[in-house]
């Protein structure tokens, strides 16, 4: 093996990690460019100069900011005839139970786009065949609304896709170089509303992220470097060819590689169970990691976009180093969801920021103590200061107490999605460590850790930019699912075998890779599932009583009911690459780091002091010890 390397873009870094043969770590880090992120890409490539690249592995936002800036393709969508309002309909739920003027956003395809098809697929048998007419004239519809994409997804198809395939080959017939999707390809299971709206969300995706990707292969080849493979929600790395034919599976592909990359060193580190915060400049992403793994969850909303495809658990907050302070109508302090991201950045940056930001806070507060960040920025604590003062004055407060009110409200907002993704889970924060990553995470561990009750945080080596990390390391993975929709009682262990033999043969993965296979279950009657593991030769009845143990576990209970498998699913994965984590200089690095009190210290440090680390800043609370480990990262544990 050569060289690895993992590119994460943020919003206002792109970090770049290269791990050589033998693990060892290069970092480089430069500012973003928003405009065409390929471009900071490239930079960051370029200043690493490295020729013998085997493996460039992206973490990219293009997905979700084309969500949350509805950006997308021109869609079509094809529903069956009755069903054509599933996107505005959603799930009857209100967008805030109590708040009538909230509203669910927009669906990313317009009631004027939905083609209705004269056809009926029922849940186990056909009510109204799609006829050659019903085709004709489907077709002629969608060609009327001239499509950049055409988006298919009818009632049932999961069953029996045959009528999805059938208006499939006549769209694609009369509408050459015009795509189609189907919802049967692209999720096979039950429940309408999900299944329509992730093949929309594929879509819509689609187009911009297969440009995205050309694009910055165009620029690699030029480098002379391999196409990039580009990281997926579910944590695992795909080709960019098929990355660019799986653009909804991106959604969360940044995050995904900082809860991949926090595993790795929790691991190291010779813990299983932890929360984790990756605060970056624009938003702080919050991750849960059980059993030395990240929490991979059915799907969920991006952008108020419901996904159903497969993600690691990633709670998102526009709260970051970039977030700007500033007053509401009625006189209160404000942090974010506004970023001064790359440009032009916090004051303290001095690139023509105007907004005082959390960056500044930490400034006037001297947590931050190098002259020279990352990146080449150097740091103006006077222009902090001085946008800090016109924020205080406004509070009638001074300049430091803005600062920490600054920086106690970023925390707030930080600490509910950490309750979020562990309290609403069943998992007590208290029984678990928080790792703490990304330029911002190491300054806010030890305050977010006071307010969930916790007592250890980890700072992992190389914590700026562990997002990258985790890409450089992570696997190539391909996963396939199919519908089953059986009863275990009345299911045979040959009929389960072949299920689970169909998920793996829709991965098209490499036979030598390794396998897991998923399936989800549920007892008769619920409207909710859980994944259970299982492999072929599995006996249903094992199944059932493993289901059992799981939702006991996770729920608290059980039914008297039967147990049904609502879909199989196969998890195929590649080989994963290693990186040597250590302290800098070997096992008899010392550290000599500035404290606040002026002096060095070693491989301890206990009170209140600001430790500059290679690519950010750990600031220790009152009443914590840090220790540098082994690995080249630190606990940090409270007395209690």
């Amino acid at each position: 093996m050569s060289t690895s390397v993992g590119i994460d873009v943020g919003g206002t870094f792109t970090d770049l990690v290269a791990l050589d043969a033998d693990g060892r770590v290069a970092v480089r880090k430069v500012l973003s460019t928003p405009a065409d992120q390929s471009v900071g890409v490239e930079t960051a490539l370029r200043d690493l100069a490295r020729p013998d690249v085997d493996r460039v592995v992206h973490g990219t936002t293009v997905a979700t900011n084309m969500l949350l800036e509805r950006a997308g393709a021109r869609v079509v969508l094809c529903a069956t005839a009755g069903f054509t309002d599933l996107l505005e309909l959603r799930r009857q739920a209100r967008a805030s139970l109590y708040d009538l003027t909230r509203h669910h956003p927009a669906p990313l395809v317009s009631a004027d786009r939905v083609v209705p098809v004269d056809e009926r697929m029922g849940h186990d048998a056909v009510i109204q065949l799609l006829t050659a007419a019903a085709t004709a004239r489907a077709v002629e519809q969608v060609v009327a609304l001239a499509p950049e994409i055409v988006a298919v997804a009818l009632l049932h198809a999961y069953r029996d896709p045959s009528h999805e395939r059938a208006l499939a080959a006549a769209l694609r017939e009369r509408l050459p170089g015009v795509e189609v999707v189907c919802s049967s390809d692209v999720y096979p299971e039950i429940r309408e509303y999900e299944r329509t709206a992730t093949t929309a969300a594929e879509a819509y995706l689609r187009p911009g992220v297969a440009h995205y990707v050309r694009q910055l292969a165009v620029r690699l080849r030029a480098m002379a470097l391999p196409a990039p493979g580009v990281m997926t929600s579910s944590g695992g790395m795909r080709s960019a060819d098929d990355a660019a034919m799986n653009a909804a599976q991106l959604a969360l592909s940044g995050p995904a590689g900082g809860v991949v990359g926090a595993a790795a060193v929790l691991r190291a580190a010779g813990l299983t169970q932890a929360l984790t915060m990756d605060i970056g400049g624009t938003s702080a992403d919050a991750g849960l990691i059980l059993g030395g793994e990240p929490l991979v969850e059915p799907g969920g909303e991006v952008a108020g976009v419901p996904i159903a495809l497969p993600r690691v658990l990633v709670e998102t907050v526009s709260a970051g180093g970039g977030s700007i302070a500033w007053l509401d109508d009625g006189g209160a302090l404000r942090v974010g969801p506004r970023s001064a991201g790359a440009v032009p950045g916090p004051m303290a940056f001095g690139l023509g920021g105007t907004q005082p930001t959390v960056t500044d806070a930490h400034a006037v507060l001297g947590h931050i103590r190098a002259r020279r960040l990352s990146g080449g920025v150097a740091l103006d604590v006077e222009r902090a200061r001085a946008g800090m003062r016109e924020l205080a004055d406004r509070l009638g407060r001074s300049p430091d107490d803005t600062a920490r009110a600054v920086i106690a409200t970023m925390d707030a907002a930080m600490a509910r999605a950490l309750r979020r993704v562990s309290v609403e889970r069943g998992v007590d924060p208290r029984q678990c460590a928080l790792v703490a990553f990304g330029g911002g995470g190491p300054l806010h561990a030890c305050g977010l850790a006071e307010l969930l009750g916790m007592t250890r945080v980890l700072v992992p080596p190389h914590a700026g930019v562990l997002s990258a990390l985790g890409l450089a390391i992570t696997a190539e993975r391909r996963e396939g699912m199919v519908s089953v929709m059986r009863d275990t009682a009345t299911m045979t262990a040959a009929e389960l075998s072949m299920a689970m033999r169909s998920a793996d043969a829709r991965c098209g993965a490499d036979p030598a890779w390794s396998r897991t296979w998923l399936l989800r279950a549920r007892f008769a009657g619920q409207g909710h599932e859980l994944d259970v593991l299982a492999g072929p030769g599995d006996d249903p009845a094992q199944v059932a009583a493993r289901f059992a143990d799981v939702h006991r576990a996770r729920v608290g209970f059980t039914l008297p009911t039967a147990v049904e498998i609502v879909s199989a699913r196969c998890v195929a994965t590649g080989r994963a690459r290693q990186a040597r984590l250590e302290r800098p200089g070997g096992p008899g690095w010392d550290a000599t780091t500035q404290t606040d009190a002026g002096g060095a210290c070693e491989v301890e440090v206990a009170g209140e002091c600001s430790v500059a680390l290679a690519d950010a800043t750990m600031l220790v609370g009152a009443g914590w010890t840090a220790r540098a480990l082994p690995t080249g990262g630190w606990m940090l544990e409270r007395g209690v």
